[in-house]
This record gives C-alpha cells, sequence and structure tokens, in this order.
C-alpha cells in the first residue's frame, strides 16, 4: 500500500506516506474504512476496536442515532475514541455489509475518502468546532484494500482524486 500512497502522493501538498502501522502514526484522528452498520470486527477495523475498546460501541452509537442504522458509503461519521491520541475515529464505510467483496471496477475507496475529506473541511464536533480547528492530521490506511479486495493501485488513484476534488476543485 505504501508504494501505491507514494505513487500519487507527489504535488499534493499535506500528503504524506507512512510504511507501517496506521496506529504509529501521531494523529488526532484515524479513518476507519468500515461498513455501513458500523460493524468492526474485520480487518484493520478489529485492529481498531482492540486499540480503542470504546471505538465499536461510540461508532454504532453515532449511526443508530444519527443515520437511521446505515451510514452509506459515500458518507463519513466522527466520533470519539476514548483515548488521547487518536481522539477521533472517522468511520468512512467502503462497504454495506460487513465482509463484502467489494467488484474490481468499485469506486467505493474515492466516496470513502470524499466523505473524510468533506467531513474535515465542513464537519462539526458534537460541541460545535470545526472538525478542521481540532483535528490537524488524519491518519488513512488503505480503504477497501484489506477485507474489500480492493488493489493497492486503485484505492491509491481513487483517493487522489478525491483529493484533487476536495483541496483543487479546478484539477479534475
Amino acid at each position: 500500500m505504501a508504494n501505491a500512497w507514494l505513487a500519487v502522493a507527489d504535488g499534493r501538498a499535506g500528503v504524506r506516506v507512512h510504511r507501517g502501522s496506521v496506529l504509529d502514526i501521531h494523529a488526532q484522528a484515524i479513518v476507519s474504512p468500515a461498513n455501513s452498520q458500523g460493524w468492526m470486527r474485520g480487518g484493520i477495523d478489529a485492529v481498531y476496536a482492540t486499540a480503542f475498546p470504546q471505538v465499536e460501541n461510540n461508532v454504532r452509537s453515532a449511526v443508530l442515532a444519527l443515520h437511521g442504522g446505515e451510514l452509506p458509503v459515500g458518507e463519513a461519521q466522527i466520533v470519539a475514541t476514548g483515548e488521547t491520541e487518536p481522539a477521533w475515529l472517522i468511520s468512512a464505510p467502503t462497504m454495506r455489509r460487513p465482509g463484502e467483496r467489494l467488484p474490481v471496477d468499485t469506486v467505493h475507496p474515492y466516496l470513502a475518502a470524499r466523505a473524510v475529506l468533506m467531513l474535515w473541511l465542513t464537519g462539526r464536533l458534537e460541541d460545535g468546532t470545526l472538525v478542521r480547528d481540532a483535528v490537524h492530521t488524519i491518519a488513512m490506511p488503505g480503504l477497501g484494500t484489506g477485507v474489500g479486495g480492493v488493489a493497492p493501485s486503485t484505492c491509491a488513484h481513487q483517493v487522489a482524486a478525491a483529493w484533487d476534488e476536495a483541496f483543487n476543485p479546478l484539477h479534475v
């Protein structure tokens, strides 16, 4: 995944590639390429659920309370991790159901990345603080590249397209 990120990172200010665990990055927020129901039982989500014992309950509660039980692919929700760093987890579904294998021609990594970036640009925390004022670094793993089966290069190119749309809308 790191090689795929490196292939698209050049020329995109603010993008840094880290080789290793996403949990090793000093960040205020971490991205969960979740499923729409907020279950965190597989892939990187299971790692997050172990590292942050309250987070799955926080995601599920937010999905139920704010999204009627299903956070659609293409939307994102920020919740507290229960830890000081990262303090926030951004749930951005890449699949509707847990364990779903994504089709080769999926655009779900793009939709998830775009949702994360739009949340950062315009979203608010529960206390009304702009997300971008509280979160300066977001750690993002591959989106859909584990359980979903998306090729790392596909993910990286789709995340780059979302980045370009969010931060340089005339580029697309």
